[in-house]
């Protein structure tokens, strides 16, 4: 590697060594270490303002942009808290029953809808009901955090680093249906059998706030219902059109965007008060992070160790498949998969081309795709939606470390990949 290369990787260490210990804040590593790549030349302005590759991306941005400002507008209805507690009624107030619900409610979700939109949904919910029922909020967001990025990776909408495989890959909607939803519904199984053990000492249950739950009457918690019902409507017009997206070729973030000014122009929202709910400080983090790894990908960092796992291989199949699992995982639980999987997309197309091109081959797709979303829960940097819940926490006064969320996901993510080990091997390489 050249010199900027290794200074490249010095700075990006670094600044995630900051992040890591909490010495100072996370974006303020993420912005001194952007800063400190572009003083570098390791990325140059145009790269890291305009390159699709290795550059902000500008539509994961906007995309929690426009549905931050969604879901502060249904905030003041009341639905959340309406919500909240219809799953506690639900769960009876048991802390792990309720869980296991949420995490249910979120994994499907995020099936079809993205990840990171599902997290800025069921967050407000959380926090209520946990307030309601005097429990911890923090292993509950974890959890949710974790189970979107699992059960996005069910289907070609669900994850951004999806969109990129199937777009390289020729892949269409049903192929990662019929693929890989069947292995999601076994690590969901999984994960709620995982999180009650990981988090067993904050299911604590007190009959009395129990009861006084089962009391209240979910409807009474409505504010404004006339707000709520056009917010609903705008946001099941942005839920259709994520969807439809292979139809209307619009992106996410465009149709985030369409709705949140739709929602504040024909509502009595003021413009203060639709944007007070925004995590400014979590779209600057993503910022900075994407600059520096942009970085890694600029200097040719990424495809060097790509390239190493590749050749490591010498062209079997079932090696390749497994390195590339685990390989993937290992990367993405450090480095935002979406970068990631856009560098290394054209790496597989031509390892799939080598191995003849057939539906066989196309298992490396599948590695890529399991590898690359299951290893973002390794770390609170990992994914957007594990960024998304550590920024919600933050504002609400109960913040998430680095290493609090980053010891379950280590545990989290091997197991997943272990589980999706032998799925794969015995499905398509046997």
């Amino acid at each position: 590697m050249t010199v900027t290369a290794w200074a490249a990787v010095a700075v990006f260490l670094g600044a995630y060594a900051l992040i890591a210990t909490e010495r100072v804040h996370r974006v303020a590593a993420a912005l001194g270490g952007a800063g400190v790549m572009l003083l570098l030349h390791a990325t140059h302005a145009g790269a890291a303002f305009f390159s699709q590759a290795s550059g902000i991306d500008w539509n994961v941005i906007f995309l929690l942009l426009g549905m931050m400002i969604i879901v502060g507008v249904l905030k003041q209805t009341g639905v959340f808290e309406f919500l909240a507690i219809w799953a506690a009624k639900r769960a009876r107030g048991r802390p792990f029953r309720l869980l296991a619900l949420l995490v249910l409610i979120t994994a499907s979700a995020s099936a079809l809808l993205d990840n990171v939109t599902t997290v800025l949904l069921i967050a407000p919910v959380t926090f209520l009901v946990c307030e309601r029922l005097a429990l911890p909020v923090a292993p509950f967001l974890i959890a949710e955090a974790m189970a979107s990025n699992i059960g996005g990776t069910a289907t070609l909408i669900g994850d951004p680093p999806n969109i990129i495989i199937a777009s390289r890959g020729g892949l269409t909607f049903n192929d990662f249906l019929a693929h890989l939803a069947p292995l999601i519904v076994v690590l969901v199984a999984v994960f709620i059998g995982l999180c009650r053990w990981l988090f067993r000492r904050s299911f604590r249950y007190d009959p009395e706030l129990a009861a006084e739950v089962m009391a209240l009457n979910e409807r009474e918690a409505i504010a404004d219902r006339r707000l709520l019902w056009q917010s609903l409507a705008v946001l099941a017009l942005v839920l259709a059109a994520f969807v439809l997206h292979p139809v209307l070729h619009y992106e996410p973030s465009v149709v985030a965007l369409l709705g949140a000014g739709v929602l504040v122009a024909a509502t009595k929202v003021t413009t203060e008060e639709a944007i007070s709910e925004v995590e400014w400080p979590t779209l600057v983090f993503f910022a900075g992070l994407f600059v520096m790894v942009g970085s890694l990908v600029e200097t040719g960092v990424i495809r060097q160790v790509s390239d190493a796992a590749a050749a490591a291989t010498h062209g079997q199949l079932g090696l390749t498949t497994m390195v590339l699992l685990w390989v993937s995982a290992g990367l993405s639980a450090v480095v935002d998969n979406i970068p990631y999987v856009a560098t290394m997309s054209p790496i597989v197309a031509d390892l799939v081309q080598a191995n003849g091109g057939g539906e066989h081959a196309q298992v490396l797709w599948w590695a890529l795709a399991l590898g690359a979303d299951l290893g973002g829960n390794a770390t609170a940097v990992g994914a957007a939606a594990n960024v998304v819940v550590v920024g919600i926490a933050a504002r609400n006064g109960t913040p998430i470390s680095f290493w609090q969320f980053t010891r379950y996901g280590l545990v989290v993510t091997l197991v997943t990949v272990a589980v999706s080990t032998p799925y794969l091997w015995l499905r398509y390489l046997t």
